[in-house]
C-alpha cells in the first residue's frame, strides 16, 4: 500500500508541527498535542502527553 498521504495533517501547519515544548524544553521535536497547563491551552510533545497522562509530571 502506498503511504503518499502520511503526515498530510500537519504538511500545513507552521514548520511542520515541529518546535520547541514548553514543558521539558526539547527543541526539534512535533508539538502537536493541546493540554491545559496553569489555566492556559499549550501545545505539547507526545512524551509530555504521556507523562501528564499516568500522573509524572502536573
Amino acid at each position: 500500500m502506498s503511504k503518499a498521504h502520511r503526515g498530510k495533517g500537519i504538511a500545513g501547519t507552521y514548520n511542520r508541527g515541529r518546535g520547541t515544548c514548553p514543558v521539558c524544553k526539547k527543541d526539534g521535536v512535533k508539538v502537536l498535542y493541546e493540554q491545559e497547563i496553569n489555566g492556559e491551552k499549550v501545545k505539547i510533545c507526545k512524551v509530555c502527553k504521556a507523562s501528564i497522562k499516568n500522573g509524572k509530571t502536573a
